[in-house]
């Protein structure tokens, strides 16, 4: 995966190849994470049901994917389904696990050709058992992949797994003394991932949602107007460049250039 790999994909000439170009595929974030976010406002403002946003949404999700595992990106993470979202109406959650079924039949040999990896984050016994059952064909078709890890993060919610891992170190009877970050984290969902470097809002809202709480404590933010459905292969490139244009710190301080270095 790589340059080539865009550019075999991007119209030539297209503003999208000029991105692909400009990228540094030596420099790029390991982790992806994006709060996809504006599926209500991009139906309201063409008259629709709400529910038709979300179905317009399966394009983006699908182009995010191929973008990235055509970048060589080893992890992206979609926020599908908050711990919160089950206070919408019954109709709107009904469309939402359908479409999200039906988007995993039908992309489910893209998965296996691309060599991607499915994963699902989040407390996924509390679903609906017809749910359970494609989220786990489409893990166990796709375990023994070896490319990018695509995970959905699916009754989700940062605190909740937070809490999760707190119940399962007292399970594993975890004495406080053997306790710290690293051995906490692996008792996290994303347990043996990296961390995200980037994480995308769409939508323009400034907020994280109660998202990855514990793994984007140093990621770069990037935020974006553009609604989710809208979100396309130019805007992931744009959010990749601007990355790449930052100076990353973990906290500490840059040194001054100093003559004679």
């Amino acid at each position: 995966m790589g340059l080539e790999d865009i550019l075999a994909w991007v119209p030539p000439g297209s503003p999208d190849e000029l991105l692909a170009r400009a990228i540094k595929f030596d420099r790029l974030p390991a982790h992806v994470a994006i709060i996809m976010d504006g599926n209500g406002r991009w139906a309201a403002q063409r008259h629709l049901p709400r529910v038709e946003g979300h179905r317009a949404s399966i394009e983006s999700v699908r182009d995010a994917v191929e973008t990235s595992a055509r970048l060589g990106i080893e992890v992206l993470t979609l926020y599908t389904f908050s711990v919160e979202n089950w206070k919408r109406p019954q109709s709107e959650i009904s469309t939402l696990m359908m479409l999200l079924k039906r988007y995993l039949r039908l992309e489910l040999n893209t998965l296996l050709r691309n060599n991607i990896r499915f994963q699902v984050l989040g407390r996924a016994d509390e679903l609906p058992a017809d749910v359970r059952c494609e989220l786990d064909l489409g893990q166990e078709k796709t375990a023994g992949n070896s490319g990018m890890l695509f995970n959905i993060a699916l009754n989700y919610s940062g605190r909740s797994e937070i809490v999760d891992a707190a119940r399962r170190i007292i399970e594993a009877g975890v004495r406080p003394e053997e306790l710290n970050e690293r051995r906490f984290g692996e008792f996290l969902y994303t347990a043996g991932q990296p961390d995200p470097d980037l994480l995308i809002r769409t939508s323009g809202e400034l907020r994280i949602s109660n998202f990855l709480l514990w793994q984007i404590a140093y990621a770069e933010i990037w935020v974006t107007d553009t609604l989710w459905p809208d979100f396309r292969r130019r805007h992931l490139l744009e959010a990749i460049l601007a990355y790449q244009k930052r100076d990353r710190r973990y906290g500490g301080i840059k040194e001054p250039a100093v003559a004679g270095r």
